[in-house]
């Protein structure tokens, strides 16, 4: 906390630098301290640093009475502040790194301390990349990042800026405001003297102005930068609210993924159904030892019977299925079929089946009685017996 009761500073040549001046800043706060050269802000700096007294009045900082301070005190008041330079103040011949390290060295942090804390502050001030730089090979704006994590490094309570866009870039001036705004909401707080009035109505908040020693305005504004961002959130919202809302799409519940059922064979008529059925049985090699089930249909016309008699030798449909049905022994009819020179495919319809019937002579009808033996085929000859 800061606070200054009725304050006033008179040199030695007679010049009144400060006159009665009254300021109470909160911890957390940001606050602008804006004016002429000539109007008091150096002095009100010099007072806040313990480099001048006050003529009258009471100045407070972090705690500490400043007009009864001893000076064996003077140097631990000031490791509660943290300063930037408008010149920067780097030390040629050390880096970054060495730069920022040489705040905490001086006051004998722990090396440990030192090693944790330096990268962090660096990389806060967006440095990381440079940490090994001299001060010769940094830009302006570079050169302020590192005074300002300099000033950060001790983890101060207040921050003290002087003109720390002074001698940088205007467009940079933006983002050593924004990077102290940063370190502001972490729980710094920050004092930030400055003659630049677009910085200052740009980012707003409060401004204490001074002319010839007095505070001639204190309060807290609203900067352009806050306006435009609640501009564009309004016509954010209002675009949003007149934006047509698509329909609500009811949910349709998706089928469940299942296993593709067996393939069911689709024949044309009762007589392909027929004609199939018999001839899957015949492949079958276990067909002797399986139980025959083989139902004509009932309203089946005949022509099944007649593809079925052509092939087995003049036997209709009913008679093989009692054949089969009878037969347990070795040389079954089924056998027999199976081991005739020519096989009819299953999968042709009674129209296929017939068509190869008549242009295929090598297909013999088989007899009625025909046995296994005399349609196996002689092992010593590899022929027909």
């Amino acid at each position: 906390m800061v606070e200054l009761q009725n304050v006033s500073v008179t040199y030695s040549s007679g010049v009144d630098a400060l006159n009665n001046i009254s300021l109470k800043i909160n911890d957390g706060d940001f606050a602008f301290v804006v004016g002429s050269s000539g109007a008091g802000k150096s002095t009100m700096i010099k007072l806040l640093l313990k480099e001048i007294d006050a003529t009258s009045g009471t100045v407070t900082v972090n705690g500490y009475n400043l007009n009864t301070l001893k000076k064996r005190k003077i140097p631990e008041f000031r490791r509660t502040l943290g300063f930037v330079f408008q010149d920067f103040r780097l030390i040629p011949s050390m880096t970054v790194y060495e730069n920022i390290a040489f705040v905490l060295r001086v006051i004998d942090a722990p090396p440990k301390f030192i090693k944790k804390r330096v990268p962090y502050v660096i990389s806060l001030v967006g440095l990381d990349s440079r940490k090994d730089s001299y001060p010769d090979e940094l830009s302006g704006g570079e050169k302020q990042r590192v005074a300002i994590a300099r000033a950060l490094v001790n983890d101060p309570q207040l921050i003290i800026a002087d003109e720390p866009t002074g001698n940088i870039d205007p467009e940079l001036s933006y983002e050593i405001v924004e990077l102290l705004k940063g370190i502001n909401d972490q729980g710094t707080t920050i004092l930030m003297v400055t003659h630049e009035h677009e910085l200052v109505r740009h980012f707003g908040g409060r401004i204490i102005s001074i002319t010839d020693g007095e505070i001639v305005f204190d309060e807290v504004v609203t900067g352009i930068n806050d306006e435009l961002l609640k501009e564009e959130m309004l016509a954010a919202a209002n675009a949003q609210n007149q934006q047509p809302q698509p329909p609500v799409q009811p949910q349709i519940p998706q089928p469940q993924e299942t296993e593709p059922a067996a393939e069911i064979p689709q024949y044309s008529s009762t007589e392909d159904a027929l004609v199939r059925s018999f001839m899957d049985r015949i492949d079958d090699d276990n067909e002797e030892t399986a139980e025959i089930n083989i139902q004509p249909p009932e309203n089946h016309s005949g022509a099944a019977d007649n593809v079925i008699a052509e092939i087995t030798g003049g036997m209709q449909a009913d008679d093989i299925i009692a054949k089969i049905t009878a037969d347990s022994q070795e040389g079954t009819l089924s056998e027999q079929i199976m081991s005739s020179e020519k096989i009819i495919d299953p999968k042709q319809t009674v129209e296929e089946i017939m068509k190869e019937i008549a242009e295929n002579p090598e297909v013999q009808p088989l007899p009625e009685n025909i046995t296994e033996n005399e349609n196996r085929k002689d092992e010593n000859t590899g022929g027909k017996v």
